[in-house]
């Protein structure tokens, strides 16, 4: 039985219960979790955690304390979150990526009581970046304690409503945020997902996205929900992602645009995409291009256009059935999200009218981790005219619905690029460049300037020459109005990441700011 076929169940449990599932519903024997060197059934999944929450439990006597994790994929990593739950405990991941003062940050931030990490990690720590008696023990050591000691406290009685998590947003845009997650929040998402990705138990999912990004958990989740398979991996290449597809028969793959762009690219082996079933995509939005490439390198796949935030989780998908319709749509709304498009009276936007998209529901977060200020600003009572009430998150992305109830990306408020008395979109400039076909990532960047307020700077990434270049500037002044022509465009041979695999655009407008006024 598939989860499509199975009730979609509103009632949110502790986040532990979900390595239960898998015994009551009789495939506790079926795999869970695919490592380097070992293969583990649920039933074995449900054990380590029972016993790395016990050892957990037993270092670790105040409820609530934090334990953070700084480590790459594997068996630490993917079983944390339900083991600290099981022990009453935060979890706080830190994206591996991350260097050793965004480390510190974080642990200082939410007053770690333990950082389990890997060795090269630790030993990367200067005096003063633990707080103060906070315990760090590598990751080796931390599982045997756990596999020795076979101390299990069983599930837990956790209030679904508890904090359970706290998830360090990549702080492109200022300093992370920790955004203040709880069992119901990871447990509902977990269901939402599963069912309408209609995953199902002999699922295979390869979890290429960070674990400390809330779709990079949810991977877990979901699949886990469903009571199917986790293959984590952490690629070097792209080809890697190609390579593991076929070595483990994966069904279901998650992705950000710029990884999309990158494996649209390659030359898929063999039976390498055979078995998927879908393809999901957050972080950003697909293009017509990219949409194209997909489902013509993956046909039997269905692709899954989402939205989200980690203020909320997912907020909407685009039924595979509409793609080709509406290939740049978000869709609508996930299970158990409302999600409204208000104007600036607060009132709903009228039909295709812009307005700022309001998340409502029990997927709404529980605000920024010791950060009154900011919570304050983005999570707000949700309107009049919301059904579920409370607090809700006001996003800041500005979007509009059509006719049909689909929802389309405008940008973010802060977003727009404002020149010479023009409101624009910087997503409009990069689709047209990129359906030029002369590139293959296009970023559209405001850089400030005293005459035009903002002047356009265009950077692209794509093989240059005086001839590309000179065809690239004349398709975007045939598909542009002259407001929105870009002041110059910049060739580059790669985008700059951030630690989620997005393109990092606030490192680009630093740069290419400086240069601008030097």
């Amino acid at each position: 039985m598939t989860t499509s076929q199975m009730p979609l169940d509103p009632v949110p449990r502790p986040l532990d219960h979900l390595v239960e599932l898998a015994q009551t519903s009789g495939c506790g024997g079926a795999r869970a979790l695919l490592l380097r060197d070992e293969i583990l059934t649920h039933d074995e999944l449900r054990k380590r955690v029972d016993h790395l929450a016990g050892w957990l439990a037993s270092e670790i006597a105040v409820k609530g304390s934090r334990v953070a994790s700084w480590a790459a994929k594997g068996e630490l990593t993917c079983l944390l979150p339900l083991a600290a739950a099981r022990a009453g405990l935060v979890h706080v991941p830190i994206n591996p990526l991350l260097k050793r003062a965004q480390a510190a940050h974080i642990l200082g931030d939410c007053g770690a009581s333990m950082l389990i990490g890997t060795q090269a990690r630790l030993s990367s720590l200067e005096d003063g970046d633990l707080p103060h008696d906070c315990e760090a023990i590598e990751e080796g050591a931390a599982l045997a304690a756990a596999a020795q000691g076979r101390l299990t406290i069983g599930p837990s009685q956790a209030d679904p409503d508890d904090l359970i998590a706290i998830l360090y947003t990549s702080g492109s845009t200022g300093r992370p945020k920790g955004v203040m997650l709880s069992h119901a929040n990871l447990w509902l998402g977990a269901v939402s997902v599963a069912h309408y990705l209609k995953m199902a138990r002999d699922d295979v999912t390869l979890a290429v996205l960070p674990l400390s990004f809330d779709y990079g958990q949810n991977q877990l989740l979901s699949t886990w929900y469903a009571g199917g398979a986790v293959v984590p991996l952490d690629f070097l290449f792209p080809r890697d992602v190609a390579k593991a597809c076929a070595a483990h028969g994966v069904t279901t793959l998650a992705a950000v645009p710029p990884l999309w762009v990158q494996l649209t690219e390659l030359d898929w082996p063999d039976g390498a995409s055979a078995l998927l079933r879908r393809l999901t995509n957050s972080g950003g939005a697909l293009t017509t291009e990219l949409v194209n490439d997909l489902t013509t390198i993956f046909p039997q796949a269905d692709l899954y256009p989402m939205y989200g935030l980690t203020e909320a989780f997912r907020s909407t998908f685009l039924d595979p059935n509409l793609v080709e319709k509406h290939p740049t749509s978000m869709g609508k709304a996930i299970p158990f999200a409302e999600i409204l498009v208000v104007d600036d009276e607060g009132k709903p936007a009228l039909e295709n009218a812009e307005g700022e998209l309001v998340h409502c529901g029990p997927l709404v977060a529980q605000g920024y981790w010791n950060d009154p200020d900011r919570t304050a600003v983005r999570f707000k009572p949700a309107p009049e005219h919301s059904r579920y009430g409370g607090t809700a998150v006001w996003s800041g992305d500005r979007v509009r619905r059509d006719a049909d109830g689909l929802l389309h990306f405008v940008g973010r408020r802060d977003a727009m690029i404002k020149s010479a008395g023009n409101r624009i979109s910087p997503q409009e400039i990069e689709e047209a460049a990129i359906a030029s076909d002369l590139v293959s990532e296009a970023v559209a960047l405001g850089v400030p300037d005293e005459r035009l307020g903002h002047a356009i700077h265009l950077v692209v990434r794509g093989v240059t020459d005086a001839a590309q270049q000179a065809k690239l500037a004349r398709s975007l002044k045939q598909e542009l109005p002259n407001f929105m022509q870009p002041q110059k465009i910049h060739w580059r041979g790669a985008m700059p990441l951030n630690p989620n695999g997005k393109i990092d655009r606030t490192s680009l407008l630093r740069e290419i700011s400086s240069g601008a006024a030097s």
